[in-house]
């Protein structure tokens, strides 16, 4: 293997465990929350948890949908908590991955000395999506509310750009090639030919796992109770390749070669969730039980999003990350990837394992090996969970670490997210026993 580039290691930094609300649909059960009065209880339930809100140095916290009342919605959700108002409190955004780079910035900052302690994580309400105006109808606003006489209002009047009257309703596409995420996707999909079928498949193993895992009492200990929901809404018992074989495609209907559909696609989330990030003496203020794992390592990647797919970035950094640190697929006991769309994940694999994508492209001298199919979302994943856009790093680092902990001492893990913007992130763990 190659890549010998010395691991640039972020001292001994850990995570911890941490909960999160139900996830549920856009307009449902948490719809009456925007995005501070779903982080709030979260946030109330790590510190309850902690015990003494003294103990925590730092938050950190994200959102992707913006908000035109406030422009750190950290510190925003930190004082509506009513908590010490002298723990510093920044925001993060990195779409999808922005609550993972929340756990990265405050270990690189821990790393530094910034505190030992850090509470972090994000939130998405899509019920909530604040509408605004056109820029240009929003300048001729603002100009006509500073005129100071009545032939000033009148002038202002006149210049009313009528073709600019009307509503911005932010929506889920990428603002440069104006496409949705489904739509580059499709384009994916069709590039690394990946099946219908074998999207389905992912997505019915997703529920099917989510299922199992709820049955056991997994998710027990990682979610808390909101409006009287306890239990996240979209994973389906009842769901069969049959039934998502019925569906039409979502993003491509006209060509008849569309894969992409609602049963295979995560959905539009209302959700928060949070974890803890710490030194090695900040784990003194936990309890022993409270699972824990080593932060090793990560890598950030992106990709150029008009000649290659808008969510390939993980390709690149997964590979990178692991030939820095002399390993391969089979030496990773646990593989967390973000199911943005099942065909994404496939798209992704499927270029992991191909030798001519790791050398010519990500750059790594590795031979791939057949990926462990067994060792992905063992859970379940964002198909069958849910995928509110900031919390979804967040809710998977959590899941992994409580996942690891469980494991040998030594057992290895990678959380990889992609992210719009031709972005990815991935971080590799380490159970401590």
């Amino acid at each position: 293997m190659g890549a010998k580039k010395k691991a640039k290691g972020v001292g001994d930094m850990y995570l911890l465990s941490g909960v999160r609300t139900p996830f549920t649909k856009v307009d449902g059960e948490l719809a009456r929350r925007d995005a501070i009065a779903m982080s709030v209880p979260v946030v109330n339930a790590m510190v309850e948890r902690l015990g003494d809100e003294e103990l925590i140095d730092l938050f950190v916290w994200g959102s992707v949908a913006p908000n035109l009342a406030y422009s750190n919605i950290a510190r925003e959700i930190w004082l509506d908590a009513d908590h010490a108002p002298s723990v510093p409190s920044f925001s993060t955004v990195m779409a999808c991955s922005t609550s993972m780079v929340a756990a990265l910035d405050a270990a690189s900052m821990i790393a530094r000395g910034t505190g030992e302690v850090a509470l972090v994580g994000g939130v998405e309400s899509m019920s909530r999506v604040q509408i605004g105006l056109t820029q240009k109808l929003s300048d001729w606003l603002r100009r006509f509310a500073q005129a100071r006489s009545a032939e000033d209002r009148l002038k202002r009047a006149a210049e009313l750009p009528l073709s600019e009257v009307g509503l911005h309703i932010p929506s889920v596409k990428n603002r440069v090639t104006g496409k949705s995420m489904g739509e580059h996707c499709e384009e994916m999909a069709k590039s690394w030919k990946i099946s219908r079928e074998a999207q389905d498949e992912l997505a019915l193993k997703s529920h099917q796992s989510v299922v199992k895992a709820r049955n056991e009492g997994f998710f027990d200990d990682l979610l808390i109770t909101v409006d009287g929901l306890s239990q996240d809404t979209f994973p389906r018992q009842d769901t069969s390749l049959e039934r998502m074989a019925k569906l039409r495609p979502a993003f491509d209907r006209k060509s008849g070669e569309g894969t992409i559909t609602a049963a295979n696609s995560s959905p539009l989330t209302d959700g928060a969730a949070a974890l803890w990030v710490s030194s090695e003496a900040g784990l003194d203020r936990f309890d022993k039980a409270q699972p824990r794992v080593k932060l090793v390592d990560w890598e950030v990647a992106a990709v150029d999003v008009f000649t290659e797919g808008l969510l390939m970035a993980p390709a690149y950094a997964i590979p990178r990350l692991l030939a820095r640190h002399d390993l391969n697929y089979q030496d990773i006991a646990l593989w967390e990837i973000h199911e943005a769309f099942a065909a994404q994940v496939l798209c992704n694999v499927a270029a992991l394992e191909s030798e001519e994508f790791l050398s010519n492209r990500a750059g790594v001298d590795m031979k791939p090996v057949d990926f462990p199919w067994d060792r992905l979302n063992p859970r379940g994943g964002s198909v069958a969970l849910g995928h509110p856009f900031g919390a979804t790093g967040a809710r998977i680092l959590s899941q992994a670490t409580k996942e690891l902990a469980m494991k040998p001492a030594g057992s290895r893990a990678i959380v990889s997210i992609c992210a719009d913007g031709g972005l990815g992130t991935v971080a590799l763990l380490e159970s401590v026993g």
